[in-house]
């Protein structure tokens, strides 16, 4: 099985990152406002662009099998965003886009290929969560077939901040009673919200 294969879309470009999309990376780390509902602070430099590279994305090209993508427009190839599905249990779901190409179904044309990739592969599921002060997200999700779980409060890190997060689901073998109860058992406070 290959990892990250290049998928395309009727815009899209789905390939690895590579040593040549510094700058593109760091253009994307740096936005403060892209930033706010990411796991990690803004990027400072292009070294620090290089160096989450070298954890995030080098580091799982070495793997069997990961799906770590770079979303760039046919026309120029050039990354705008990162769509990726992680390897481990939860088999997250997690997207980032600059601004600027915000609302035009980009991540959402991304998100179709990369299930349906992920889907022909064999993974049985994929989960996503999103801070319910970032509804968008969710509408990604749901565009995708992601099906709303429940919610549950987290002490964010490296931020350190509380923040409810609402756990996505989509399960891609049949098994429609799964769901991902991980962060349920791990967190004192969650709940199912009504008309989510």
């Amino acid at each position: 099985m290959e990892n990250t294969p290049v998928l395309e879309t009727e815009r899209l470009i789905l390939r690895k990152f590579t040593e040549e999309d510094m700058e593109a990376l760091y253009l994307l780390l740096k936005d403060g406002e892209v930033n706010t509902f990411l796991p990690w602070f803004p990027a400072k430099s292009v070294a620090d662009a290089r160096a989450f590279y070298e954890e995030r994305y080098a580091a799982n090209y070495e793997k069997p099998r990961a799906y770590a993508y770079a979303i760039c427009l046919k026309g120029d190839n050039f990354p705008i965003g990162y769509i990726k599905v992680d390897m481990d249990e939860s088999h997250d779901f997690g997207y980032a886009l600059r601004k600027e190409f915000w609302h035009q179904g980009i991540v959402t044309e991304a998100g179709k290929a990369l299930v349906e990739q992920v889907r022909k592969d064999g993974l049985p599921y994929i989960t996503a969560t999103h801070d319910v002060n970032n509804p968008r997200s969710g509408g990604v999700m749901k565009q995708v077939g992601m099906k709303y779980c429940y919610s549950y409060e987290e002490q964010w890190q490296p931020k350190d901040i509380p923040v409810v997060f609402r756990l996505y689901q989509l399960n891609l073998d049949g098994d429609d009673s799964r769901v991902f109860k991980k962060y349920w058992n791990q967190y004192e406070k969650h709940f199912v919200e009504r008309d989510v």
